[in-house]
């Protein structure tokens, strides 16, 4: 029996991956760039087993849906063909983040996945042909193989070889720091994959959004390479805020926010205008990431523990690459 374990963490993106322009492979319309948080992650075990007589999914100890795991079924699929295996697998994950909430569960479960279910095939990948890899569960996933701040590459190629993640700077190299404000419970009634599909087909502001995603990639590095507190949050706050308005564009309209949501946000201006350099991003959910200095951290905290609809308040630091585990 050939087995492994990883553990990946969750990324937040300060510039959205938000539309697909090839499904089957994952391939993103536009470059986006992330941060990876410490606080939350999945840590995978798999294990390739010729007696059974199909692959089984757990997640969180209980046995998951059959569409989930067919999903996961068909992923190991392609590594089996790289492998060229035929053994199916025990898949058990454990994650550490609400799962389908809006806060890139996929992205770290499908990064642990990719680097367990191909160390336990004996496939020795880069960590970018890992990336490739775990795109192709969850484009999102790409980025989380890495640690720090990380950059996911468009592409151009049709086949997709050139679009996977780089990292940009790993996690001691600016101690930037999130709180994410847990807002809502239970899984989002649109899910990512399906919110791009209808957006991208029907949204009208879709197409502005796509002319300013480069600008704003371009800015976020500037910010990163100056550890420029303002630039980066007011242009992943930016961003984030036109990635939602394409939603109400889109027919029919749809929204990932909550009222709590919203008066997170207003929270969070608030504190800027006392002075504290606090800026939001929200993912496809209605959760609250809160981009913060060190010393902003405390008060951001007590502001939005205070706020009626707000479940938690995590805070956390950048976090680090995926990596194997002991069994």
């Amino acid at each position: 029996m050939a087995e492994a374990a990883a553990k990946a963490h969750v990324n937040i993106a300060l510039v959205k991956y938000w539309g697909k322009r090839d499904e089957r492979l994952n391939l993103p319309v536009n470059g986006s760039i992330s941060m990876t948080l410490q606080q939350f992650y999945t840590v995978t075990r798999v294990r390739f087993n010729p007696s059974l007589a199909q692959d089984q999914l757990i997640i969180n100890e209980e046995y998951a849906s059959e569409e989930q795991r067919r999903r996961i079924s068909a992923y190991l699929d392609r590594l089996r063909v790289a492998a060229k295996s035929s053994a199916y697998a025990s898949v058990e994950s454990s994650n550490y983040v609400p799962t389908g909430a809006g806060l890139a569960s996929s992205a770290s479960a499908f990064a642990a996945l990719a680097l367990a279910a191909a160390q336990a095939l004996d496939l020795h990948y880069s960590p970018r042909e890992l990336s490739r890899w775990a795109r192709l569960g969850s484009g999102s996933a790409a980025r989380s193989i890495y640690g720090g701040f990380v950059e996911w590459l468009r592409g151009s190629a049709p086949d997709g070889s050139d679009s996977y993640a780089v990292p940009l700077f790993d996690g001691g190299y600016w101690d930037v720091r999130v709180v994410v404000a847990i807002v809502g419970e239970g899984v989002k009634s649109v899910s990512s994959r399906d919110g791009m599909r209808r957006v991208v087909a029907t949204s009208p502001f879709y197409e502005g959004w796509r002319q300013t995603v480069e600008a704003d990639l371009a800015r976020v590095r500037e910010a990163l390479q100056q550890r420029d507190m303002a630039k980066l949050g007011e242009a992943a706050e930016a961003n984030a805020l036109k990635m939602h308005a394409t939603l109400l564009g889109a027919s029919p309209p749809f929204i990932y926010w909550c009222g709590a949501t919203i008066e997170v946000i207003r929270r969070i201006w608030d504190l800027r205008r006392q002075g504290v350099p606090a800026y939001v991003t929200i993912d496809a959910g209605p959760h609250v990431v809160v981009l913060c200095e060190k010393s902003g951290q405390a008060a951001v905290c007590e502001a939005l523990s205070r706020i009626e609809g707000v479940a938690e308040v995590v805070s956390s630091e950048l976090g680090p690459d995926a990596a194997l585990v002991e069994l």
